[in-house]
């Protein structure tokens, strides 16, 4: 087994340490919406690994809409029912055969109109928010992996403006595809002041109640993000199995 992938296999298993700790401590009722965890150092004391392994598990959390960081401070479950339990799309697209386009068409049509019905209504409190994940963005271009969970807290607070939990729930379901999907070429994301760049016109949109120029933006932004992740696809070095190749999967993005 190559180094590299080994690795990689490792980091997966490490983040899924944290994620399956914390659910199980959410399943059986000793954390709660708005609980703050224990300090990081203590958690990765008990869980035997290191600060980093568990930042990446604790930042899967938060793109997952389980945790809330609020750096300074600490880290909290979030309000609302975790997600922890659902079926994967991911799981799904590899059952059934879904295709990356198929999966950007479908977004197009579900966050097109989510953009929309958040321009017309969003309150105060949902574009503050949205503006603090746009801080973030631009402050992690460097980062690509940190980029990505703002980048989808960003998408799924742009859901929750909406005031549609019906649609909100469904945009839940595709975002955590996405982002385990995503965060498995994050590394290779260029351009990430573009994509930081197109969010803001996409905020100033939303902020202006202009629900036909937010569901525009929102659909080239996907468009944009389509390009960008085949552009990501094609750079992942393609190993053989018994003539297939490993690489092909229905991978997609949360940009």
């Amino acid at each position: 087994m190559p180094k590299e992938n080994a690795h990689s296999k490792t980091d997966t298993h490490l983040t899924m340490r944290v994620v399956d700790h914390f659910s199980a401590m959410i399943e059986d009722g000793r954390l709660h919406p708005g609980d703050q965890i224990p300090p990081e150092r203590d958690l990765a004391r008990s869980l035997k690994m290191s600060r980093a392994s568990l930042r990446a598990g604790i930042g899967y959390l938060a793109a997952m809409g389980v945790m809330n960081v609020r750096h300074g401070v600490g880290t909290f479950v979030a309000d609302g029912p975790p997600e922890l339990g659902k079926a994967s799309i991911s799981l799904m697209g590899a059952l059934h055969g879904f295709q990356p386009w198929q999966m950007f068409e479908a977004r197009k049509i579900l966050e097109g109109q989510l953009a929309a019905l958040a321009a017309e209504r969003g309150t105060e409190a949902h574009f503050t928010a949205l503006a603090e994940e746009l801080a973030e963005m631009y402050a992690t271009i460097n980062d690509p992996a940190e980029y990505l969970i703002h980048d989808v807290r960003f998408h799924r607070m742009i859901a929750k403006a909406a005031g549609n939990p019906i649609l909100a729930a469904l945009m839940e379901t595709v975002t955590s595809a996405l982002y385990d999907d995503r965060r498995k070429t994050a590394e290779r994301s260029r351009g990430l002041k573009q994509s930081a760049d197109l969010h803001k016109e996409l905020y100033r949109a939303m902020r202006a109640k202009n629900s036909a120029e937010a569901q525009a933006l929102m659909e080239h932004h996907l468009s944009m993000a389509q390009s960008a992740q085949d552009r990501e696809i094609a750079a992942v070095p393609r190993r053989r199995v018994s003539g297939k190749s490993k690489s092909s999967r229905t991978a997609n993005t949360s940009r």
